[in-house]
């Protein structure tokens, strides 16, 4: 069996119509997976299943879609029903969608919070918890969550959004004990600052752009595709004695203090 081969396995990802979770669900495809898209908008999924099909060849079988919105518990349980009754199975699991509000402490609300932890945090917990029983009767399952570099560091101006992802860390970790006896694995994904929408409140500022991007150790921003081969590596057996981990792909950042050459 080659280490890397996803071959035969179905992976259900959500945020799948753009950034990351695109780019991740391109990765798994190309590694062998049937991929399910996941998001809202049935037009950006099509377009995007379009465009994987294009770039890897897989199949109109291989690459599918199921919209549905994460705020809705029910809805999440019929489209992980919609997904086992098309492929028969789902082996891997990434949850990848999330949402990120930027406002000052004072000024931020109740409403604020309650919707990135809904999104952030609720749905990975209801759809890990909707995928566990069909893994388990098959005693084979990946569960990947996607935090962020912020798991670990506190940044101003996210108190939601660090929060969730400390969250999501603490989840990733809870699920490992619990399922790893059944063959499911649950690991989690941090990434640094990559270049995608969710980065364009500081990426549409060339200053901020270039402060953020000084401290950097590796110099430049991240590109999505770069995240790809995290995401196949922690589906496949590659990664066969990995659990509860969080698997840092942020250029430094969270390890690494790094000071622009002309203030050293």
């Amino acid at each position: 069996m080659k280490m890397f081969s996803l071959d035969g396995q179905v992976a259900l990802v959500t945020g799948a119509s753009r950034g990351l979770g695109f780019a991740m669900a391109s990765a798994l495809a190309s590694a062998g997976a049937t991929v399910v898209l996941a998001a809202r908008s049935r037009d950006s999924l099509e377009t995007a299943a379009g465009s994987i099909r294009g770039t890897t060849g897989a199949s109109s079988e291989q690459v599918d879609f199921e919209p549905f919105d994460l705020t809705d518990h029910a809805g999440i349980a019929t489209a992980v029903q919609n997904v086992l009754t098309r492929h028969a199975r789902i082996d891997i699991l990434l949850n990848n969608a999330g949402m990120c509000e930027w406002s000052d402490f004072l000024q931020s609300t109740p409403a604020m919070w309650q919707r990135t932890m809904d999104t952030n945090v609720t749905a990975a917990y209801l759809l890990a918890q909707q995928v566990a029983a069909p893994m388990i009767a098959q005693g084979h399952g990946r569960i990947i969550n996607v935090g962020s570099y912020v798991s670990v560091l506190g940044r101003e101006k996210l108190q939601a959004y660090v929060a969730s992802k400390h969250a999501v860390a603490g989840l990733t970790k809870s699920l490992g004990a619990e399922l790893g006896r059944h063959g499911i694995r649950c690991n989690g994904i941090c990434p640094g600052y990559f270049m995608t929408d969710m980065a364009e409140p500081v990426t549409s500022n060339p200053q901020m752009k270039e402060v953020v991007r000084s401290h950097i150790s590796v110099g430049r921003w991240g590109r999505p595709e770069e995240l790809g081969g995290a995401a196949v590596f922690l589906a496949s057996e590659a990664s066969s004695y990995m659990n509860g981990q969080m698997l840092m792909v942020d250029g430094g950042v969270s390890e690494i203090l790094c000071f622009p050459m002309s203030v050293v």
